[in-house]
């Protein structure tokens, strides 16, 4: 990226993805990063959680819609955005019946009515895709999202403060994870998955906004 680049144009990275989903076309096989189901560390969380009675939930970065499809079917009231145009048309295209409300959206221009509106907002692999400059940026894009008493799951590759991240998708460490923090979240939740055979090291982070003063419990593993 170069020097002067504004690191908080989400925009910037359109070409990259958008030229990889059109590219595709219906070979979802070509695009890396599409499972064809919900992400499972997702779902084994979500069951653990207590039933949602139409709460409204974010999907952030929701490519093909698989996970916004999951929460949807679990009762949460789903947006789900995109910056991708092709990868919005193909949720429609894949889920012709949904309720959830797809858009094509940049993380760093939100529409208004969204601030501190979710209950969960869901954050799979956006940070790890953009870089390092934008973090600090989009974890405060997403943490304005998540309305008091609310969480947003994050999942992402991990790397150590410190470490230069080599590759893209760059791995995301815990002191960017911290932006989160500074955004006025609490940290409720924290895993880091060392690397195992082909899958790389992952962290799994829950982050609330108090409903007060009360601090919300935390909760880590490894």
């Amino acid at each position: 990226m170069d020097a002067d680049q504004d690191p908080r144009r989400d925009t910037d990275q359109l070409p990259a993805f958008e030229e990889i989903y059109a590219r595709a076309g219906q070979d979802f096989g070509a695009i890396p990063w599409a499972a064809l189901a919900a992400n499972p560390v997702l779902v084994s969380w979500l069951d653990q959680q207590p039933s949602p009675t139409g709460d409204h939930a974010l999907v952030i970065g929701c490519g093909l819609g698989d996970d916004a499809e999951e929460a949807a079917r679990r009762g949460y009231r789903v947006t789900a955005l995109d910056l991708s145009p092709t990868a919005i048309r193909h949720c429609h295209e894949r889920f012709p019946r949904s309720a959830v409300d797809y858009h094509v959206a940049d993380l760093f221009h939100l529409p208004a009515r969204w601030n501190e509106a979710f209950s969960l907002v869901v954050e799979i692999r956006t940070l790890q895709s953009l870089p390092l400059p934008q973090r600090a940026d989009a974890a405060a894009a997403i943490a304005a999202t998540v309305r008091p008493g609310g969480q947003v799951f994050v999942r992402c590759l991990a790397r150590d403060d410190g470490e230069p991240p080599v590759s893209r998708p760059w791995p995301v460490s815990r002191g960017e994870l911290r932006g989160f923090i500074k955004a006025g979240l609490r940290e409720a939740e924290f895993a880091d998955q060392p690397a195992a055979e082909a899958h790389g090291r992952f962290f799994t982070a829950v982050y609330a906004r108090p409903r007060g003063p009360e601090l919300p419990e935390r909760r880590e593993s490894t």
